[in-house]
């Protein structure tokens, strides 16, 4: 089924901003009122509109925004080792940005993070208000992570990460704590907590004397790892979960969308394609 799109209508710009991708509609209103965004070539108020058509600047770069006419994009991507949530690193190592499906008039945001050696879900949209909703501490979604650690944890130890661990940005715990299974000295296991702070998961093992030997996030929120999704794959959600999540989270949905970017699938909620590799 396609869907026809919508004209667009003039929308605040700090809205504009938000779904285009640039940050939440907060960021955006502080971003104006410092002066560092213009349109047609004059500077930009806080409140003020934008049409299609309008040249619009963020720090004297054209950028393109999104209207609300288009329903934003929501994919899985299952981020192998090896690859950084950045777009910009001093030491030049694999972006998972160059891996990401082509966008034309919108960028990627990442919903969250995941560290360099960290492998697992990892979300992104085209919907900077999206992405804020999913990663603000109101809605408390759950992390869950497959962790393979060297040797046995005593059961001290297990207790002290769910009674919660002293780090050096304050105390954390995990929410479950499972035993995975394991083979020789290796063991899993399948851990969860309700924030995502750097490396949290790690340093909360470090705290009790156990280093982890490679981490997987298997879950964020409502989103599972789906068991045949390879590393490096791209998973789109289509248009009827792309506008539940919407509704879940109170984000306003267009009445319609580009045909071109999201179609009605005739069955599942996806379709997994192998990202685009180049060289860093």
């Amino acid at each position: 089924m396609r869907h026809q799109e919508a004209p667009a209508k003039p929308e605040r710009l700090h809205k504009l901003l938000a779904q285009s991708g640039f940050g939440s509609r907060r960021e955006m209103e502080e971003l104006i009122a410092a002066g560092r965004v213009s349109v047609n070539g004059e500077t930009a108020q806080v409140g003020q509109s934008a049409n299609p058509g309008d040249r619009v600047k963020v720090n004297g770069k054209l950028v393109n925004l999104r209207f609300a006419n288009r329903l934003p994009r929501v994919i899985i991507y299952h981020k192998p080792e090896g690859e950084i949530v950045s777009r910009d690193d001093p030491d030049r190592r694999p972006t998972v940005f160059t891996s990401l499906p082509r966008l034309a008039g919108a960028r990627w945001v990442a919903i969250g993070r995941l560290d360099f050696n960290t492998s697992g879900l990892l979300l992104f949209t085209t919907s900077g208000e999206l992405a804020n909703r999913l990663m603000h501490p109101r809605y408390n979604l759950v992390r869950e992570y497959a962790v393979r650690v060297l040797g046995e944890l005593p059961d001290e130890a297990r207790q002290r990460l769910l009674d919660g661990v002293e780090l050096d940005d304050g105390i954390a715990q995990f929410a479950t704590f499972m035993e995975a299974g394991g083979d020789g000295a290796n063991r899993w296991y399948r851990v969860s907590l309700f924030e995502g702070r750097n490396r949290e998961v790690r340093r909360m093992f470090e705290a009790v004397g156990v280093t982890v030997s490679r981490l997987m996030r298997v879950r964020y929120g409502p989103f599972v790892l789906p068991p045949n999704l390879k590393r490096g794959q791209v998973l789109e959600l289509g248009e009827t979960e792309v506008r539940k999540l919407l509704t879940e989270f109170g984000v306003e949905a267009p009445t319609a969308m580009r045909s071109k970017v999201v179609r009605e699938r005739p069955a599942g909620p996806a379709r997994a394609t192998t990202a685009r590799r180049r060289n860093p």
